[in-house]
């Protein structure tokens, strides 16, 4: 059969979260393969995973990180348009439509995003979104972006997410990876996932990749998909978090070592390690603590 777009899921333990992003999928009135790739779950959320000639489990023997398994389906895939999307995702009726009529709207779109939700409804940060350079993460962590108002080219604040939803698409430096549409020819000109990131921070490595390249980014309100946001992570939120900075680190010595002074980029990684620090202290001790309250119910 002839598919119109490969979805490609990376899973791991994802639960009845799994179901109910394929179930969205299967839904969607286009010609759609859906390659689950997973990084060896032992959750039994495959189990869950309907009967269906449209599903293609891959099984990894480990956990590969989401880069490397993306990687994978992609070399299993044969549509031209590969639609990247977490477990943790449902579509809305008609997004996946809405996001390839954007793809398709002019030669050198490479990539769309829609519109991320919370289950309450509420707009999600991170599908639309400008990159966030070492300074930009500087403001933003220091709560300079209060400023922005008054001096919005020194304040700048990378999460757009606050700003009114555009009326139509836009384009973007960078939206999430939980949800990408994308040309299969873009990325045979841009190149895979960077498969040096294990979670965390290869999306905006690929946004950058992508706009180096001369593709343009859209971000399409109009395409809405429902985003349980660190469902998938809540047993492990210290790995997650550790990941998460490693990968910060990477993403700003791969793209901003050449802008910033060699002592100023030491400070931001050393303001990574500190940050870290602060987070794995706060939920270690967040879950000791929710421990100790359970035992003494």
């Amino acid at each position: 059969m002839s598919y119109t777009v490969s979805a490609i899921i990376v899973n791991y333990n994802a639960g009845p979260l799994l179901r109910a992003c394929v179930d969205s999928l299967l839904a969607c009135p286009l010609a759609i393969e859906i390659i689950v790739v997973d990084n060896a779950s032992h959750d039994g959320s495959l189990d869950g995973l309907p009967d269906s000639p449209h599903i293609r489990v891959i099984r990894n023997p480990a956990n590969v990180g989401f880069a490397a398994a993306c990687n994978i389906g992609i070399g299993a895939s044969s549509a031209p348009f590969l639609l990247f999307l977490n477990p943790d995702c449902v579509v809305q009726p008609g997004a996946v439509s809405i996001l390839l009529a954007a793809l398709q709207s002019a030669d050198r779109v490479g990539m769309v995003g829609g519109l991320l939700l919370n289950e309450d409804g509420t707009e999600q940060g991170g599908a639309r979104r400008a990159v966030p350079t070492p300074w930009r993460s500087f403001v933003r962590a220091f709560g300079l972006h209060r400023f922005a108002h008054r001096w919005p080219k020194l304040f700048y604040d990378f999460h757009l997410h606050k700003q009114p939803l555009p009326e139509g698409p836009i384009e973007v430096e960078a939206i999430s990876g939980a949800c990408m549409l994308v040309k299969r020819a873009a990325v045979e000109d841009v190149g895979l996932w960077d498969e040096g990131y294990f979670l965390h921070c290869e999306d905006l490595d690929w946004c950058m990749r992508f706009r180096q390249k001369g593709w343009q980014i859209l971000f399409v309100p109009d395409a809405r998909i429902v985003h349980a946001l660190g469902a998938c992570s809540r047993s492990r939120r210290v790995f997650v978090e550790w990941h998460k900075h490693k990968g910060m680190v990477r993403f700003y010595r791969k793209f901003f070592r050449h802008q910033y002074p060699g002592a100023l980029m030491w400070l931001v990684t050393l303001g990574v390690w500190l940050r870290f620090g602060l987070a794995a202290v706060y939920l270690t001790a967040r879950r000791w603590l929710a421990r100790l309250g359970r035992v003494r119910g």
